[in-house]
């Protein structure tokens, strides 16, 4: 039996996709980007098409790099940027409305409507998360309500609600599957992650019709056949989850205590807490870690909108670098005498402080500021968030043990000087595997394991390898200066 597994990941800025062999390595790998548009302050939007497209040409690549065909692939995992809202004409496949991104703010003024009305305890009690533009139910309102003629064809059933994953699905089976995973409608404001469910009260309230919604699966489930006329083949489709959860699952952290922490276009962390599903005292999202055989687990996770954006802001807003990789030694340069912050609060700040007003800033400039202690500054300030998360987290779940290791995946974990301060500023190890591609890997081996050519959870968990740990070397009175100022750089900066 073949046991090649291919993974579509597709992300914020680009589709990538990875052929893993059956030792779990990579084989092939094609990736492309796709354009942004930003069509007012805090707007942000996809083209759909252009995202499909941008898929397609990544899994013929991929194939062709890995020198074989579709025939040879077992099945197809999916992980996907989540939040993001497409429509579509059931009819044509058709979208209605460019997708709307999971950054976008323009529903800010609604969720602080629905927050001043007092509904935000009940969605956080059935959801876990809170009542913020990122998550997805207020975005498909703002589509029902915007595009013309929208709402009476969504009525009638002639239109599809998916998060990015299910529009794959649809357009992968030619429309046959209309389907998401569990972690993919727990982010949607329209789900209750203790029922398993989706909620007619919440659909009310945020005036969604229920009929344009997709049916939820487990992350290992049947998601129907990629049709053969695509990539050469019909392969099944048999592992989706949203892509943090996916990172979760690459890099095995299978049991209770365990966290990761994943630096891409922005960052998130998250706590595995088992089958508890724990409410958050510190505005941390309780949401589907994954699900699987009809069983949830659960985590804690705290999300930082602008991670590995605010390096892309450094080379093309900025223009201090010609290529991302650059800022890690840039940074290395900086006089260490300066303390300069940057708040990278470009379209709102996310967990704990939840300000969707708040805007960027950069504090501690002096006339011998230049490109370093920007590119320091913007580095930093990933870590720092990442610390008041793990803080938040702390606060709230005490069911392990005193020491935390933190399991780092994404683009910027491959800075050295990066994941050192990162260690220094937690005070805590920090282990970077030796596969960085774990959200690719997570949904192949949902993928693999269904298919059954993959091995079991504690087979994958004994097969996860270090590439290496990173221990703090700060002492502990900069530690505390450095916080402090950090602090005080937040406090400035938000909206209220």
């Amino acid at each position: 039996m073949q046991k090649f597994i291919l993974a579509i990941d597709q992300g914020t800025t680009s589709s990538r996709a990875i052929v893993f062999d059956g030792n779990r390595k990579i084989a092939g790998v094609g990736q492309k980007e796709f354009t942004q548009h930003f069509p007012q302050d805090g707007w942000v939007e996809h083209d759909p098409d252009e995202i499909w497209d941008s898929v397609v040409w990544s899994v013929k690549t991929a194939l062709a790099d890995a020198k074989v065909s579709a025939g040879d692939i077992a099945a197809i995992g999916i992980t996907n940027q989540r939040e993001t809202v497409v429509i579509w004409d059931k009819a044509t496949g058709k979208p209605i409305h460019n997708a709307i991104v999971w950054q976008d703010r323009r529903t800010a003024a609604f969720c602080a409507a629905l927050k001043k009305d007092g509904h935000e305890p009940l969605v956080t009690q059935r959801t876990g998360l809170l009542l913020d533009p990122y998550f997805s139910g207020t975005k498909v309102k703002w589509l029902l309500d915007t595009v013309e003629g929208a709402r009476a064809r969504a009525d009638k059933g002639e239109l599809a609600f998916g998060t990015v994953d299910s529009f794959l699905i649809w357009r992968l089976t030619g429309g046959k599957m209309h389907a998401t995973d569990a972690t993919n409608a727990g982010r949607t404001l329209l789900f209750d992650i203790g029922r398993n469910q989706w909620d007619e009260e919440l659909c009310a309230l945020l005036d969604v019709p229920m009929a344009i919604l997709p049916e939820v699966k487990d992350c290992a489930d049947d998601f129907g056949m990629a049709e053969a006329g695509l990539f050469g083949a019909a392969i099944p489709i048999l592992g989706v989850a949203g892509d943090q959860h996916a990172a979760t699952i690459g890099q095995a952290c299978f049991a209770p205590g365990m966290v990761k922490s994943t630096y891409g276009t922005g960052c998130f962390a998250l706590l595995n807490t088992g089958a508890d599903m724990v409410p958050s005292q510190n505005r941390l999202l309780t949401t589907i870690a994954y699900r699987l055989d009809g069983k949830t687990t659960y985590a804690l996770e705290g999300s930082i909108f602008i991670a590995g954006a605010a390096v892309q802001w450094i080379r093309d807003g900025l223009k201090l670098v010609k290529h991302a990789i650059e800022t890690g030694p840039l940074a290395r340069t900086a006089d260490p005498s300066q303390n300069v912050y940057m708040v990278p609060a470009f379209v709102g700040l996310g967990a704990p402080w939840w300000d969707a007003e708040a805007r960027g800033a950069i504090y501690g400039l002096t006339r011998n500021s230049g490109p370093a202690e920007i590119a320091k500054a913007a580095l930093e300030a990933v870590c720092y968030q990442t610390r008041d998360l793990l803080e938040a987290m702390r606060k709230d779940w005490t069911g392990g043990g005193s020491e935390t290791v933190l399991r780092v995946d994404g683009g910027m974990v491959a800075s050295d000087w990066t994941m050192q301060f990162l260690a220094d500023i937690l005070n805590a190890p920090v282990d970077r595997p030796t596969i960085l591609e774990t959200t690719a890997l997570g949904a192949a081996w949902l993928a693999g394991m269904k298919a059954g050519v993959w091995p079991g959870m504690a087979d994958f968990a004994d097969g996860w390898a270090r590439d290496r740990r990173f221990e703090p070397a700060m002492d502990e009175a900069t530690r505390k200066t450095k916080i402090a100022g950090w602090d005080d750089a937040v406090r400035r900066t938000l909206s209220s």
